[in-house]
Protein backbone atom coordinates (compact mmCIF):
# COMPACT_ATOMS: atom_id res chain seq x y z
CA UNK A 1 0.00 0.00 0.00
CA UNK A 2 1.40 3.42 -0.70
CA UNK A 3 -1.46 5.73 0.90
CA UNK A 4 -0.02 7.41 4.20
CA UNK A 5 -0.72 5.72 7.58
CA UNK A 6 -2.80 7.69 9.86
CA UNK A 7 -3.95 6.71 13.72
CA UNK A 8 -7.09 6.91 15.14
CA UNK A 9 -7.45 7.30 19.18
CA UNK A 10 -10.31 6.98 20.82
CA UNK A 11 -11.17 7.57 24.18
CA UNK A 12 -13.89 6.23 26.82
CA UNK A 13 -14.61 6.70 30.16
CA UNK A 14 -14.92 2.75 31.27
CA UNK A 15 -11.44 2.04 29.22
CA UNK A 16 -8.26 3.46 28.55
CA UNK A 17 -7.10 5.62 25.06
CA UNK A 18 -6.65 3.27 22.39
CA UNK A 19 -4.56 3.88 18.80
CA UNK A 20 -5.24 2.25 15.80
CA UNK A 21 -3.70 2.77 12.28
CA UNK A 22 -5.54 2.63 9.32
CA UNK A 23 -4.87 3.99 5.68
CA UNK A 24 -7.77 5.42 3.21
CA UNK A 25 -8.61 4.98 -0.45
CA UNK A 26 -11.08 5.12 -3.07
CA UNK A 27 -14.62 6.63 -2.72
CA UNK A 28 -18.20 5.35 -2.46
CA UNK A 29 -19.50 3.49 0.86
CA UNK A 30 -17.10 2.47 2.87
CA UNK A 31 -15.70 -0.86 3.13
CA UNK A 32 -13.67 -1.27 6.34
CA UNK A 33 -10.69 -4.83 5.78
CA UNK A 34 -9.81 -6.45 8.61
CA UNK A 35 -6.41 -8.56 8.95
CA UNK A 36 -5.96 -12.01 11.07
CA UNK A 37 -3.77 -12.29 13.96
CA UNK A 38 -0.20 -12.10 13.33
CA UNK A 39 -0.45 -10.11 9.98
CA UNK A 40 -0.96 -6.54 9.02
CA UNK A 41 -3.09 -4.29 7.41
CA UNK A 42 -0.61 -4.67 4.02
CA UNK A 43 -2.21 -8.47 3.74
CA UNK A 44 -5.33 -6.53 1.84
CA UNK A 45 -2.77 -4.84 -0.98
CA UNK A 46 -3.26 -7.11 -3.78
CA UNK A 47 -6.93 -6.11 -3.40
CA UNK A 48 -7.12 -2.76 -2.34
CA UNK A 49 -6.63 -0.73 -5.84
CA UNK A 50 -10.04 -3.20 -7.02
CA UNK A 51 -12.15 -2.71 -4.01
CA UNK A 52 -11.17 1.20 -4.08
CA UNK A 53 -12.89 1.37 -7.44
CA UNK A 54 -16.48 1.63 -6.10
CA UNK A 55 -16.08 2.15 -2.41
CA UNK A 56 -14.21 4.42 0.17
CA UNK A 57 -11.57 1.44 1.87
CA UNK A 58 -10.10 1.45 5.02
CA UNK A 59 -7.48 -0.96 5.80
CA UNK A 60 -6.74 -1.15 9.67
CA UNK A 61 -3.81 -2.74 11.73
CA UNK A 62 -6.15 -4.32 14.76
CA UNK A 63 -4.65 -3.57 18.30
CA UNK A 64 -1.41 -4.36 19.24
CA UNK A 65 -0.22 -6.03 15.84
CA UNK A 66 0.88 -3.83 12.67
CA UNK A 67 2.02 -0.29 13.55
CA UNK A 68 -0.99 -0.49 16.32
CA UNK A 69 -0.02 -0.05 20.16
CA UNK A 70 -1.18 -3.19 21.76
CA UNK A 71 -4.34 -2.86 24.02
CA UNK A 72 -4.11 -0.83 27.08
CA UNK A 73 -3.83 -3.59 30.17
CA UNK A 74 -6.53 -4.51 31.76
CA UNK A 75 -8.28 -4.70 28.63
CA UNK A 76 -9.46 -8.85 27.53
CA UNK A 77 -7.74 -9.41 24.24
CA UNK A 78 -10.84 -11.82 22.62
CA UNK A 79 -13.04 -10.69 19.82
CA UNK A 80 -15.77 -9.45 21.45
CA UNK A 81 -13.18 -6.89 22.95
CA UNK A 82 -12.05 -5.73 19.56
CA UNK A 83 -15.04 -5.80 17.97
CA UNK A 84 -15.82 -3.16 21.01
CA UNK A 85 -12.51 -1.06 20.29
CA UNK A 86 -13.50 -0.92 16.21
CA UNK A 87 -16.65 -0.01 17.07
CA UNK A 88 -15.30 3.23 18.44
CA UNK A 89 -13.04 3.44 15.89
CA UNK A 90 -15.84 3.42 13.16
CA UNK A 91 -17.76 6.14 14.94
CA UNK A 92 -14.57 8.07 15.53
CA UNK A 93 -13.83 7.58 11.71
CA UNK A 94 -17.51 8.50 11.16
CA UNK A 95 -17.90 5.56 9.68
CA UNK A 96 -21.79 4.72 9.95
CA UNK A 97 -22.52 0.91 9.27
CA UNK A 98 -19.36 0.36 7.20
CA UNK A 99 -19.75 -2.97 4.54
CA UNK A 100 -16.71 -5.42 6.33
CA UNK A 101 -14.84 -8.09 5.04
CA UNK A 102 -12.74 -9.75 7.17
CA UNK A 103 -9.76 -12.80 7.21
CA UNK A 104 -9.49 -15.64 9.95
CA UNK A 105 -9.24 -13.41 13.30
CA UNK A 106 -10.67 -10.26 11.13
CA UNK A 107 -13.50 -12.72 9.81
CA UNK A 108 -14.69 -13.03 13.48
CA UNK A 109 -14.56 -9.59 14.65
CA UNK A 110 -16.02 -8.89 10.97
CA UNK A 111 -19.01 -11.71 12.40
CA UNK A 112 -19.39 -9.86 16.30
CA UNK A 113 -20.04 -6.30 14.46
CA UNK A 114 -22.67 -7.49 11.88
CA UNK A 115 -24.20 -8.97 15.09
CA UNK A 116 -24.04 -5.97 17.26
CA UNK A 117 -25.64 -3.73 13.84
CA UNK A 118 -22.86 -2.12 13.10
CA UNK A 119 -22.25 -3.78 9.34
CA UNK A 120 -24.18 -3.31 6.12
CA UNK A 121 -22.35 -6.21 4.88
CA UNK A 122 -19.90 -9.00 5.95
CA UNK A 123 -17.50 -10.80 4.07
CA UNK A 124 -15.51 -13.62 6.25
CA UNK A 125 -12.55 -14.91 4.48
CA UNK A 126 -11.44 -18.48 6.65
CA UNK A 127 -12.88 -17.31 9.44
CA UNK A 128 -11.82 -18.12 13.00
CA UNK A 129 -14.53 -19.19 15.51
CA UNK A 130 -16.27 -22.79 13.81
CA UNK A 131 -13.84 -24.84 14.86
CA UNK A 132 -13.64 -28.34 16.61
CA UNK A 133 -11.56 -28.30 20.08
CA UNK A 134 -9.13 -30.27 17.95
CA UNK A 135 -9.06 -28.05 15.20
CA UNK A 136 -8.01 -25.20 17.23
CA UNK A 137 -5.48 -26.87 18.94
CA UNK A 138 -4.13 -27.48 15.34
CA UNK A 139 -4.53 -23.97 14.12
CA UNK A 140 -2.94 -21.97 16.99
CA UNK A 141 0.07 -24.94 17.37
CA UNK A 142 0.93 -24.02 13.61
CA UNK A 143 0.33 -20.12 14.62
CA UNK A 144 3.16 -20.35 17.62
CA UNK A 145 5.36 -22.34 15.32
CA UNK A 146 5.10 -19.50 12.69
CA UNK A 147 5.96 -16.80 15.71
CA UNK A 148 8.73 -18.36 17.21
CA UNK A 149 9.96 -19.29 13.45
CA UNK A 150 9.51 -15.63 13.23
CA UNK A 151 11.19 -14.90 16.57
CA UNK A 152 14.58 -17.17 16.08
CA UNK A 153 14.93 -15.66 12.58
CA UNK A 154 17.13 -12.84 11.98
CA UNK A 155 16.24 -10.03 9.89
CA UNK A 156 19.10 -10.84 7.40
CA UNK A 157 18.20 -14.66 7.22
CA UNK A 158 14.46 -13.83 6.39
CA UNK A 159 15.60 -11.11 3.42
CA UNK A 160 17.72 -14.03 1.80
CA UNK A 161 14.70 -16.38 2.49
CA UNK A 162 12.55 -14.44 0.98
CA UNK A 163 14.44 -13.79 -2.51
CA UNK A 164 13.78 -17.11 -4.14
CA UNK A 165 10.22 -18.74 -4.06
CA UNK A 166 11.28 -21.51 -2.29
CA UNK A 167 12.48 -19.30 0.81
CA UNK A 168 9.57 -17.58 0.19
CA UNK A 169 6.90 -21.32 0.64
CA UNK A 170 9.40 -21.86 3.52
CA UNK A 171 8.43 -18.51 5.47
CA UNK A 172 4.96 -18.23 4.45
CA UNK A 173 3.68 -21.51 3.04
CA UNK A 174 1.32 -21.93 5.75
CA UNK A 175 -1.41 -19.32 5.27
CA UNK A 176 -0.52 -18.99 1.15
CA UNK A 177 -1.44 -21.96 -1.27
CA UNK A 178 0.83 -19.96 -3.75
CA UNK A 179 3.43 -18.02 -1.43
CA UNK A 180 6.17 -17.18 -4.82
CA UNK A 181 3.15 -14.33 -5.60
CA UNK A 182 4.27 -12.45 -3.06
CA UNK A 183 7.02 -10.21 -3.36
CA UNK A 184 10.35 -10.67 -1.17
CA UNK A 185 9.59 -7.06 0.40
CA UNK A 186 5.71 -8.03 1.56
CA UNK A 187 7.24 -11.51 2.82
CA UNK A 188 9.93 -9.47 5.19
CA UNK A 189 7.33 -7.01 6.24
CA UNK A 190 4.99 -9.72 7.08
CA UNK A 191 7.26 -11.39 8.84
CA UNK A 192 8.84 -8.71 10.88
CA UNK A 193 4.69 -8.04 12.19
CA UNK A 194 4.32 -11.65 13.05
CA UNK A 195 7.64 -11.09 14.60
CA UNK A 196 6.92 -8.00 16.61
CA UNK A 197 3.30 -7.82 17.62
CA UNK A 198 2.80 -7.29 21.09
CA UNK A 199 -0.77 -9.06 21.49
CA UNK A 200 -0.35 -11.94 19.29
CA UNK A 201 0.29 -14.18 22.84
CA UNK A 202 -2.17 -13.00 24.27
CA UNK A 203 -5.07 -12.59 21.65
CA UNK A 204 -4.39 -16.57 20.80
CA UNK A 205 -5.02 -17.08 24.34
CA UNK A 206 -8.57 -15.48 24.77
CA UNK A 207 -9.06 -18.00 21.49
CA UNK A 208 -9.38 -21.36 23.83
CA UNK A 209 -12.81 -22.53 24.27
CA UNK A 210 -16.18 -20.80 23.79
CA UNK A 211 -14.74 -17.84 23.76
CA UNK A 212 -13.37 -17.96 20.55
CA UNK A 213 -16.41 -19.73 18.98
CA UNK A 214 -19.07 -17.82 17.06
CA UNK A 215 -22.87 -19.20 17.41
CA UNK A 216 -25.35 -16.75 16.40
CA UNK A 217 -26.79 -16.07 12.88
CA UNK A 218 -27.04 -12.97 11.32
CA UNK A 219 -30.22 -13.03 9.20
CA UNK A 220 -30.68 -8.94 8.82
CA UNK A 221 -27.32 -8.27 6.72
CA UNK A 222 -25.94 -9.82 3.30
CA UNK A 223 -23.61 -12.14 4.70
CA UNK A 224 -20.49 -14.07 2.39
CA UNK A 225 -18.61 -17.01 4.10
CA UNK A 226 -15.47 -17.46 1.55
CA UNK A 227 -13.14 -20.72 2.25
CA UNK A 228 -10.25 -21.51 0.46
CA UNK A 229 -9.74 -24.93 -0.78
CA UNK A 230 -6.28 -25.19 0.05
CA UNK A 231 -6.51 -23.81 3.76
CA UNK A 232 -4.43 -25.71 5.61
CA UNK A 233 -4.73 -24.11 8.41
CA UNK A 234 -8.57 -24.04 9.17
CA UNK A 235 -9.44 -26.76 6.78
CA UNK A 236 -12.57 -25.49 4.32
CA UNK A 237 -15.14 -28.01 6.66
CA UNK A 238 -15.48 -25.28 8.95
CA UNK A 239 -17.48 -23.29 6.20
CA UNK A 240 -19.68 -26.25 6.41
CA UNK A 241 -20.25 -25.29 9.82
CA UNK A 242 -20.28 -21.31 9.71
CA UNK A 243 -23.54 -22.03 7.08
CA UNK A 244 -25.07 -24.22 9.57
CA UNK A 245 -24.82 -21.19 11.70
CA UNK A 246 -25.69 -18.71 9.54
CA UNK A 247 -28.27 -20.40 6.89
CA UNK A 248 -29.06 -17.46 5.01
CA UNK A 249 -25.29 -16.53 4.63
CA UNK A 250 -23.77 -17.37 1.14
CA UNK A 251 -20.85 -20.23 1.26
CA UNK A 252 -18.19 -19.71 -1.54
CA UNK A 253 -15.64 -21.72 -2.24
CA UNK A 254 -11.94 -20.22 -3.26
CA UNK A 255 -10.50 -22.62 -5.75
CA UNK A 256 -6.23 -22.86 -4.96
CA UNK A 257 -6.30 -20.83 -2.20
CA UNK A 258 -4.66 -20.97 1.02
CA UNK A 259 -5.61 -19.03 4.34
CA UNK A 260 -5.34 -15.68 3.74
CA UNK A 261 -6.35 -15.86 -0.44
CA UNK A 262 -5.88 -12.12 -0.70
CA UNK A 263 -2.39 -13.04 -2.20
CA UNK A 264 -3.55 -16.15 -3.99
CA UNK A 265 -6.08 -14.84 -6.65
CA UNK A 266 -6.99 -11.36 -5.53
CA UNK A 267 -9.22 -10.92 -8.42
CA UNK A 268 -11.80 -13.22 -7.24
CA UNK A 269 -11.17 -12.25 -3.50
CA UNK A 270 -12.17 -8.66 -4.62
CA UNK A 271 -15.11 -9.28 -6.55
CA UNK A 272 -16.51 -11.62 -3.76
CA UNK A 273 -16.21 -8.75 -1.22
CA UNK A 274 -17.75 -6.64 -3.82
CA UNK A 275 -20.30 -8.99 -4.79
CA UNK A 276 -21.38 -8.88 -0.81
CA UNK A 277 -21.51 -5.39 -0.59
CA UNK A 278 -23.74 -4.76 -3.61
Amino acid sequence: MSEPVSFVRVTREDRPRVSVACERRGSGEPLVLLHGIGHHRQAWAPVMDALAASHEVIALDLPGFGESPALPAGLRHGPETLASVLADVFAELDLDRPHLAGNSLGGLIALHLGRAGLARSVTALSPAGFWTEGERRWAFAVLRAMRAGAEALPDGAVRRLARTPAGRAALTGTIYARPGRRSPEAVVAETRALRGAPDFARTLAAGRGGDGLFRSDLAKIPVTIAWGTRDVLLPRRQGVRAKHVMPGARLVRLPGCGHVPMSDDPARVARVIADTAR
